[in-house]
C-alpha cells in the first residue's frame, strides 16, 4: 500500500510524506509557500522509484490551518484522488476533502 501524505497546515513549514508497506519517508520544506509541494511529491516519488500511478491513497491535513496552504494541499490532494480514482482521507473515491479553517 502506497500512501501519499500531504500538510501544509503551517504554511511556513512544509510536510510531505510517503508510506510504503509500512515504512514511512518525510521532506519538510521550511518555506512560506506552499506551492512547493507538488515539487516535493516528485521529488519523494522518484527517490523511491514510484509513479503517481502506484498510489493507493492521499492523506491531506484539512485543518484548522493556514488558507492559502489549505486550499494548495486540498487542491492537490482532491486533483490526484479524482485523476487516480484513489480515496482521500478514507473517503470513497470521488469524494472531495474540504478545508478547516482558524
Amino acid at each position: 500500500m502506497n500512501i501519499l501524505v500531504i500538510d501544509t497546515s503551517d504554511s511556513s513549514n512544509i510536510k510531505v510524506g510517503l508510506r510504503v508497506n509500512n515504512q514511512e519517508y518525510k521532506i519538510n520544506q521550511k518555506m512560506k509557500r506552499a506551492q512547493v509541494v507538488l515539487r516535493l511529491i516528485d521529488k519523494l516519488l522518484t527517490k523511491h522509484k514510484l509513479s503517481i500511478y502506484d498510489l493507493n491513497k492521499i492523506k491531506v491535513n484539512t485543518g484548522p490551518g493556514s488558507f492559502t496552504g489549505l486550499r494548495v494541499s486540498i487542491s492537490i490532494a482532491n486533483a490526484l484522488g479524482f485523476f487516480l480514482k484513489i480515496p482521500i482521507n478514507g473517503k470513497k473515491v470521488g469524494e472531495l476533502a474540504h478545508p478547516k479553517y482558524k
